[in-house]
């Protein structure tokens, strides 16, 4: 099975490569950003599967998801993330994604799924699909605007305000911003205290 694996994080997308890789006859190759993607797609037969990160530089969201189905044409394309909500999921599997991986997903998970999709089939993680339907919205919902909840997740995560912008296409004074304002309506003391609020609240 031949890998095309996109994923901005390093560490992330070689240990991805590694979990995929310890199936023997699998072979990975990683880039990290969309245009990246674009130019190693090239000929349709050369990949079994394509993985993309949802929140790498150059996807806009799902229209990166939209530009590699067209290049790659009949290939599968999943998607995977850290961050994306369910919606984001029922999305891109609308859009004719091959499925949804959550990087929390266990190793052997990931193997079997992405195998599964190579194969053709839909895979999306039930617990996850099924997870946010059951839960009632979380306060900071209705407190922190949509970006600044992005920002939180990335504190959460022991991102600095740098690979924070990164991630969300932000100049890192924006980010800034943001932390200050949500640590105001979470009365934060500081970055790590806002997101052991975020942890302890339940958010993440």
């Amino acid at each position: 099975m031949k890998v095309l694996l996109a994923d901005d994080h390093d560490l992330v997308r070689e240990t991805i490569a590694a979990f995929l890789e310890s199936d023997e006859g699998t072979s990975v190759t990683a880039v990290s950003t969309l245009d990246e993607v674009i130019d190693a797609i090239g000929d349709e037969a050369a990949f079994d599967i394509v993985l993309l990160d949802f929140e790498m530089p150059g996807m806009n969201g799902l229209e990166g998801l939209g530009k590699a189905q067209a290049r790659i044409g009949k290939t599968p394309v999943g998607l995977i993330s850290g961050t994306a909500s369910r919606d984001v999921a029922e999305k891109a599997l609308e859009m004719g994604a091959a499925g949804f991986l959550p990087k929390t997903l266990p190793a052997r998970s990931l193997l079997n799924a992405v195998r599964f999709m190579a194969a053709g089939e839909v895979y999306a993680p039930v617990d996850f699909m099924a997870k946010r339907d059951e839960e009632p919205e979380h306060q900071f919902h209705s407190t922190l605007s949509p970006r600044e909840q992005e920002v939180l997740v990335g504190l959460t995560q022991g991102l600095s305000n740098k690979e924070i912008a990164r991630d969300l296409n932000l100049q890192e004074v924006t980010v800034k911003l943001h932390v200050k304002t949500l640590s105001r309506k979470l009365s934060a003391r500081n970055r790590t205290h806002a997101a052991m609020i975020a942890k302890e609240t339940g958010f993440v």
